[in-house]
C-alpha cells in the first residue's frame, strides 16, 4: 500500500472523526437547550387564559346579605379579613369557613361578615393590581348579590399571587361563568366604583391590627395565634365566650 493511500485513509479517518466530534457537540448543546426549555416551562409563570376557568357550584349560604352571612339580630359577629391572593385564604375559605357556616352561622349563634384587606398588590386600595381587581370584581358581583359565589370562584381559581391569575380578562370570565349580567358587571367593574368601599375595609383592618391575612375577630378581639391561621376550634370557643358574656 502506497504512502498516498495511506495519507488519503488518514484523512478520511481524520474527517470522520471530527465530523463525530461535531455530532456529539451538538447533540449536547441540543440536550442542555431542551432541559433549560423544559425547567423554564415548569418554573416561569405561565399566562392564564381565560379558556382554563374552574366553575363552581353555586352554594345556598343562610340569610345572605351582601358581605354578611346568618342572622343580622346575632349578638355575635365573626369578621375575616382576606386577600383573595393569599394562599392561606384560600385555606381558610376551603377547610374553616364551612364550618363556621354549618354550626355557628346556621345554628344562629353568630353572624359572619368578610371584609377586603387587599395588600398583596403592595399599592393599597386602588392600584390595579390583581388583589384589588380581584375585590372589585368581587364587589360589582354584590352589586347583584352574588358576592359569595365570586368570592368562591375566586379562590377556586387562586394559583399563585401576582402571575396574572387575576387579570382582568379573567376576572370578567369568572364573573361570566357564574351568570352575572356582564353589561352591568363591565360597567361596574371598569370605574372601580367600589373603591372606596375597598379601602375602608383595609382601613379598619389597620385600626384593628391586622397584619396579615386571614385575620379573624369575634366581637372585635382577634383569635388565634401571631403569625397562625385561626383554627375552627379556637374560632368556635371565642364565639361560645361572647355568648355566655351576653347572657
Amino acid at each position: 500500500m502506497s504512502r498516498e493511500t495511506k495519507s488519503k485513509r488518514q484523512e478520511q479517518r481524520e474527517k470522520i472523526g471530527k465530523q463525530k466530534e461535531r455530532n456529539r457537540v451538538l447533540t449536547i448543546v441540543l440536550i442542555t437547550v431542551g432541559a433549560v426549555v423544559l425547567v423554564l416551562a415548569f418554573v416561569l409563570p405561565q399566562p392564564k387564559n381565560a379558556e382554563s376557568i374552574i366553575a363552581i357550584t353555586p352554594a345556598s349560604l343562610p340569610d345572605a346579605n351582601g358581605l354578611t352571612l346568618g342572622d343580622p339580630t346575632a349578638s355575635v359577629t365573626v369578621d375575616v379579613f382576606e386577600d383573595f391572593q393569599c394562599p392561606a385564604c384560600q385555606y381558610f375559605t376551603e377547610s374553616i369557613e364551612p364550618l363556621i357556616v354549618a354550626n355557628l352561622v346556621v345554628t344562629g349563634k353568630a353572624k359572619y361578615t368578610f371584609h377586603h384587606y387587599s395588600f398583596l398588590d403592595g399599592n393599597g386600595a386602588g392600584s390595579s393590581g390583581e388583589s384589588d381587581q380581584a375585590a372589585n370584581a368581587s364587589m360589582c358581583a354584590n352589586e347583584q348579590g352574588r358576592f359569595w359565589d365570586m368570592h368562591s370562584i375566586l379562590f377556586a381559581n387562586w394559583n399563585g399571587e401576582n402571575q396574572g391569575n387575576f387579570n382582568n380578562e379573567r376576572l370578567k370570565s369568572m364573573a361570566e361563568t357564574i351568570g352575572l349580567d356582564m353589561d352591568t358587571f363591565n360597567a361596574c367593574f371598569g370605574e372601580n366604583k367600589y373603591e372606596d368601599a375597598i379601602q375602608a375595609d383595609f382601613d379598619l383592618g389597620q385600626d384593628w391590627g391586622v397584619n396579615g391575612t386571614p385575620t379573624v375577630f369575634v366581637n372585635g378581639v382577634n383569635v388565634g395565634q401571631p403569625g397562625k391561621i385561626a383554627t375552627y376550634q379556637e374560632i368556635a370557643d371565642a364565639v361560645e365566650s361572647a355568648l355566655s358574656a351576653n347572657e
